[in-house]
């Protein structure tokens, strides 16, 4: 039986160890009718590494005797292209780059000079042995490039370079959010050393008379920006629709996948495909990179198998949905998704997405560092990290939401932190987690809600951030969303309307939970009447009902008994926490 390839980015390994494969080869007939530079944004942990491994093993000359071990069983083993195997691999991944703010240029240089030292040696019977007369001990990493590519664009009969850098932007991401601004414009801009070796580069590839091919892959277009003064050392694809699924895993790929561990009776035979894949889409499925291709919804790759892996060990789906690679990867990007320091628009992006599930935006292809905190910059950030996802198109403006429950809890983990760091405001998030779970099993909702009230009377600095409906609401989410028992889903669309939020039980993990709730949250200016008061109660009865009957919420509720709360603020005041009795 072929292991699951969780964590594994080597393709050569991969292959002949019997992992099993999503086969990704047949993008390589598409890359060739593309322009010969190319550059791909896709965010952490989709396999981007593992895709370039596979083109390195197609392209490099060193295995043209491997071809058939590694590709004869893939679709592009059938169908090669006749450019397999004919160059010379220049390979970097720059997040092996360990940034020292005392020597950033020290620590870039040393990894760039052993890589093309590695390369020298590995092709030094093809390059001739001469090129070493080229080479100097103190050339820094643009220099020792320079005469590489120089010395190949001499010699008529060398096979050209083929260039690949993968995740180009981690380095300075790590110095952008570790060091500041200061140190990350002094190697993008002007004389500095990652600005110098893109220019490099860009001269080796304007004639192809040495690097004839190049595929760079990252997180984001921001260091592409500022290191190529508006990004024309390449194609971007990342937005094209015929490349929306090169990373990650489709639907049938993943029907397959699980088609495949079933056959082979790694899983139960009482385990149907469509019952695994249930509890895997909400956390890890929907991402979509372009709007011509709505119909087609990435699963992250990485996610993916962290799932299978563990419920083919266990027989059953991992205790903690989220990898915790997952959620380190998302701690470093949230030094660079920047909140205002007094809630301001950005922050407000963040909450407004919250309590939506999605907002408009215009997806920015480029733009430099200084400006990623302008809203559509900000939006577009969020998109190319993976904490938004193409859900469609409104009037003519993208439409982008939240792909799925883990990057909800990221996003519920920044708004609790803008809170804090805007108005100084914390709750004890254990002790929140324990009314949770006697909301949960005992049905005992009250002092949930009692809680969060003390706690804004308590905490005045927070009440000019929540006040209106909106803002209520995400403040509720944001912190109920990071206790344990339910997934929290905002604006709930059941029976043609949208409730607040349906506390939906987490039955797969705490199966014995007893209680789920759906909240309809309203709002009342400060001057409100009692007759006001009541007329938003009698509207939010209605609601409530209506959403009970809605077919997915009764077969999603399971065995729990289903309670209808109604919620009524006046300013930040909690006024009216009733529960609507079941008809």
């Amino acid at each position: 039986m072929k292991r699951v390839p969780y964590g594994i980015s080597d393709f050569p390994n991969l292959i002949r160890e019997g992992y099993y494969y999503v086969d990704k080869t047949r993008y390589i007939e598409l890359i060739e009718r593309q322009p010969n530079f190319l550059f791909l944004i896709r965010p952490r942990r989709f396999g981007k590494s593992l895709f370039l491994s596979m083109l390195e093993s197609y392209y490099d000359i060193d295995y043209a005797d491997c071809f058939q071990s590694l590709f004869g069983g893939l679709y592009i083993g059938q169908h090669p292209t006749g450019r397999q195997n004919r160059y010379l691999i220049l390979r970097f991944n720059f997040s092996s780059v360990a940034p020292r703010q005392t020597n950033l240029a020290e620590a870039f240089n040393e990894y760039c000079v052993m890589m093309m030292t590695k390369f020298i040696r590995r092709y030094e019977q093809i390059l001739g042995s001469d090129i070493w007369l080229d080479i100097h001990p103190d050339m820094d990493a643009g220099q020792m490039l320079t005469s590489i590519t120089q010395h190949i664009a001499i010699k008529r009969d060398c096979p050209r370079i083929y260039l690949m850098i993968d995740e180009y932007d981690n380095f300075t991401n790590t110095i952008l959010s570790t060091y500041g601004t200061d140190s990350y414009h002094e190697v993008t801009h002007g004389e500095g050393l990652i600005r110098h070796f893109f220019a490099v580069i860009k001269d080796a590839t304007a004639s192809a008379s040495s690097v004839e091919r190049l595929f760079i892959t990252g997180v984001s277009p921001i260091t592409m920006d500022d290191v190529t003064s508006g990004f024309n050392i390449g194609t971007n694809i990342s937005m094209q629709p015929a490349f929306n699924g090169i990373i990650g895993f489709s639907l049938n790929e993943m029907r397959a996948m699980l088609a495949y561990y079933i056959k082979e009776g790694a899983l139960s035979t009482e385990v149907s495909v469509e019952g695994v894949l249930e509890q895997m889409k909400p956390w890890y499925d929907n991402y979509c990179f372009s709007e011509e291709a709505l119909d087609e919804r990435m699963f992250n790759s990485d996610m993916a198998l962290y799932f299978l892996n563990s419920y083919l060990q266990r027989g059953k789906s991992p205790k903690s949905m989220i990898d915790t690679n997952i959620r380190t990867d998302y701690n470093k990007l949230r030094h660079l998704v920047k909140l205002d320091h007094r809630f301001g628009a950005n922050a407000s992006v963040i909450r407004s997405i919250v309590e939506d599930g999605s907002i408009t935006a215009e997806i920015n292809t480029s733009f430099p560092a200084t400006d990623m905190t302008r809203v559509e910059n900000f939006k577009s950030l969020l998109f190319y990290f993976g904490m938004l996802s193409i859900q469609g198109v409104f009037r003519g403006e993208t439409v982008l939401g939240i792909p799925n429950l883990t990057v909800r809890e990221q996003l519920y983990t920044y708004l609790t932190e803008a809170y804090q760091r805007s108005c100084h405001f914390q709750i004890d998030l254990d002790q929140l987690s324990y009314l949770v779970t006697d909301m949960a099993y005992d049905g005992a909702w009250q002092p949930v809600f009692d809680f969060f009230a003390r706690e804004l009377e308590r905490q005045s600095a927070i009440r000019e951030f929540i006040e209106g409906e909106a803002h209520v609401k995400g403040f509720l989410l944001a912190y109920l969303g990071l206790t344990r028992g339910y997934i929290i889903l905002p604006e709930y669309e059941a029976s043609k309307g949208y409730a607040d939020f349906y506390m939906m039980p987490d039955l797969i993990h705490q199966p014995e939970i007893a209680y789920s709730y759906i909240v309809e949250v309203k709002y009342a200016p400060r001057t409100a009447s009692d007759r006001e008061i009541e007329a938003l109660m009698e509207e939010a009865e209605g609601q409530l009902h209506r959403y009970a009957a809605d077919a997915k919420v009764q077969s999603s509720k399971g065995d729990t008994q289903l309670k209808l709360l109604t919620i009524v603020f006046k300013g930040w005041e909690l006024v009216k926490a009733v529960e609507i009795k079941l008809k």
